[in-house]
């Protein structure tokens, strides 16, 4: 079977929720990093088989397949097909794993892959009876930036609290105390402004235009572990769960390109080695990206000794040192060593291409080494992949 490789991987700067991107479209920000894929590769769009890009909400300007829509904004000729995925905070990985299968299998020599998220542009949407001219005024609205909506009622209570109150549950389960999550955001901030101010983050980015956006805008420079522990628990009075220590709002776009062996010029980044999903209980999705990671691994033929970092995408820090400690093999340094998302964000659609995309890059830049990358999802599940240079 055909092997497949990234060879390219780039993404925006992440905006805060009404910050500098808030005024762009999400059917935009993904063709901005469409085209710079190829314009960087010198790829010819009319090479590429397909895009599949992910996209966790759909309800407003990215609906109708913004894959499709994204791809013929770039200036991509119309063979060039597209299809947009959804797998909630991981949709943007799994528009990857679906890359690497369909170039593994021969369906295709060279994807575009990726994913896009506005969620400072996310509409309201009002809930329609069955009735079919309903009365105006007593329908209920939903904010889908984030979050559970329209809930099933035949499911049980405890699997649809809020992700927050998720991270909550962890917190206590794991005895994972405020301290240790206000340090692990702490530090989160601290890497990622160390790694911006060392130009580690430059080769993956692509600027948008119009915009004055030149890093990723949450990253608070100055954040502290003092300054953390002053902010109030957002989902429970005696809580321990923050707006510091969870990740923010954002709006961003990745893409990433995958391709078979002498599918582009030069040396790909990294290969795909294994890749795996595991689910749980919806209200302990947190931990799910432990066993999606060994599940992994193991179809590599890989084991933790062999892993040189890790790209786990920071939900919130309860969440990754949940992981963490269903990880005691992994050494707590090597995971996210340039910072995560509790410091440059979380636009759902676009992480799993960022996380899968750094440490693509970070593997050509160390020369060699094996990477996991994995993500937590809503609902239940995890995703994980290794990548191998």
């Amino acid at each position: 079977m055909t092997e497949s490789f990234i060879y390219d991987a780039v993404r925006t700067p992440f905006g805060r929720a009404g910050g500098a991107l808030a005024g762009v479209r999400p059917d935009d920000l993904a063709a901005i990093v469409m085209r710079a894929s190829v314009e960087r590769t010198g790829v010819d769009p009319a090479r590429v088989a397909d895009v599949i890009f992910g996209d966790a909400n759909q309800a407003g300007e990215d609906n109708r397949n913004v894959a499709r829509f994204g791809a013929l904004l770039a200036g991509f000729p119309t063979s060039v097909t597209g299809t947009t995925v959804n797998r909630l905070c991981a949709s943007s990985l799994e528009a990857v794993i679906q890359a690497s299968r369909a170039v593994e299998s021969g369906d295709a020599s060279l994807v575009l892959a990726g994913g896009v998220e506005s969620m400072s542009r996310a509409p309201f949407v009002v809930e329609k009876s069955a009735k079919p001219w309903p009365a105006v005024g007593n329908q209920t609205m939903w904010n889908t930036s984030i979050g559970w909506r329209m809930i099933n009622p035949a499911l049980p209570r405890h699997w649809t609290i809020s992700n927050g109150e998720a991270a909550e549950q962890t917190a206590r389960e794991w005895g994972i105390t405020r301290e240790a999550q206000d340090a692990f955001a702490g530090r989160s901030h601290r890497l990622a402004a160390e790694a911006w101010a060392a130009g580690i983050y430059d080769p993956e980015i692509v600027r948008v235009p119009g915009t004055e956006l030149a890093r990723d805008e949450g990253i608070r420079d100055g954040s502290t572990v003092e300054k953390l522990a002053t902010l109030k628990p957002l989902f429970a009075a005696d809580g321990s769960v923050t707006a510091g220590n969870s990740s923010p709002i954002n709006d961003g776009a990745s893409a990433v390109l995958v391709g078979g062996e002498g599918a582009c010029d030069g040396e790909p980044l990294a290969r795909i080695a294994g890749r795996a999903a595991h689910g749980v209980d919806p209200d302990l999705f947190p931990t799910a990206p432990i066993e999606a990671a060994n599940k992994a691994l193991a179809r590599a033929g890989k084991t933790w000794a062999d892993v040189d970092f890790v790209e786990l995408n920071e939900a919130f820090a309860s969440q990754a040192l949940a992981c963490l400690a269903g990880w005691p093999e992994l050494d707590p340094e090597k995971l996210n060593v340039h910072g995560g998302a509790l410091a440059m964000g979380h636009p759902l659609g676009a992480s799993g291409g960022r996380i899968i995309g750094h440490a693509a890059h970070e593997l050509r830049r160390r020369g060699s080494g094996v990477a996991v990358v994995a993500i937590c999802i809503g609902v239940g599940q995890g995703l994980a992949v290794v990548l191998e240079r």
